[in-house]
């Protein structure tokens, strides 16, 4: 019987002038070097292993399984001068990321929902900052996921309303001829145990001078200590009785992040009964920096979304383009 000469030899793809073992070769090889080193080894052409590695992403990503999710954080990331950003969601159980979309809010996540209720995943709770446009669209999309607002994002607003107050009081002392306040930005942004031995004394001036500030950075600090309580109805006493000092205090900040904190109370105190955190994905976030970095930006954004996918699987923190 006539053999089909058209069939497909099984070493290599169609229209290739590689075969699949070459083609495996410079995938691994991809997950240390950048492409343009992948391509010095092999003495294959720039454009050629980027369409290797490219078609090896697209095949393994193309289907992420969604089923056994439980846990995930939602974050933006900037990706150009322009003001653009882009949402990335992540597995914190696995550390994969699962999904990666233009823009920033809601319309950037329905598309993902969708997917997580066609694979019928039981998602407990979802870990982001204190956007609405995020938390919202959780709520919405996820009705029966808890939303937990990451304690780094709070202790970083508490330190922005700290720092409208450092400039205000600076403004006064400008006025009055005294330079106390200089240099004690991030002085009072810093954890106290954090402060270097020889800035200690300039910190301790800065706040034996100015009783508003002192008041607001130990609001500040006593804030850190709802996270080490031992229960949702510790957390949640310790939570209100700290709302009603910020509100006594009479600092405008102090009152406005009380307010802020009440509003999101279920969200802050969820993390007593789920403690998970955006922390893995500010990591990820540095390795996505760094990644743009190494390969001096991305023409191909859709190979840069693919990269990202690959990403928990780096062998080095930056896998290059």
């Amino acid at each position: 019987m006539r053999q089909d000469v058209r069939r497909l030899p099984p070493f290599a793809p169609a229209y290739a002038h590689y075969t699949n073992s070459l083609a495996r070769f410079v995938c691994t090889l991809s997950r240390w070097m950048t492409l343009n080193e992948v391509a010095a080894v092999t003495h294959l052409s720039w454009d050629t292993v980027k369409q290797i590695v490219k078609s090896d992403l697209a095949r393994r990503y193309s289907h992420i399984p969604l089923k056994h999710v439980r846990y995930l954080a939602v974050d933006e990331f900037h990706v150009g001068r322009k003001g653009k950003f882009m949402t990335v969601v992540l597995d914190l159980e696995s550390g994969q990321i699962l999904h990666v979309a233009k823009g920033r809010g809601a319309a950037a996540l329905q598309k993902f929902f969708r997917r997580l209720r066609l694979a019928r995943a039981k998602v407990q709770a979802v870990a982001c900052d204190m956007s609405a446009a995020y938390w919202s669209a959780i709520l919405k999309g996820l009705p029966k996921a808890k939303v937990v607002f990451d304690h780094f994002h709070i202790i970083k607003l508490a330190n922005e309303k700290i720092d409208d107050l450092r400039r205000a009081l600076q403004r006064e002392a400008e006025m009055l001829d005294r330079r106390y306040l200089k240099g004690t930005r991030y002085l009072l942004m810093m954890g106290a145990e954090n402060v270097p031995d020889h800035k200690r004394a300039a910190l301790q001036e800065a706040l034996r001078f100015n009783e508003p500030l002192s008041m607001a950075y130990y609001l500040k600090e006593e804030l850190r200590e709802m996270w080490q309580q031992t229960s949702y109805a510790a957390a949640k006493r310790w939570l209100f009785a700290w709302c009603e000092q910020a509100v006594e205090s009479g600092i405008t900040q102090m009152i406005s992040l009380a307010k802020t904190m009440r509003v999101h109370a279920s969200g802050i105190l969820n993390y007593f009964r789920f403690p998970i955190s955006t922390g893995p994905l500010e990591g990820i976030n540095n390795k996505i920096k760094t990644l743009k970095r190494k390969a001096y930006g991305y023409r191909d954004q859709t190979f840069f979304i693919l990269k990202l996918y690959s990403l928990h699987e780096s062998k080095f923190v930056f896998t290059g383009c």
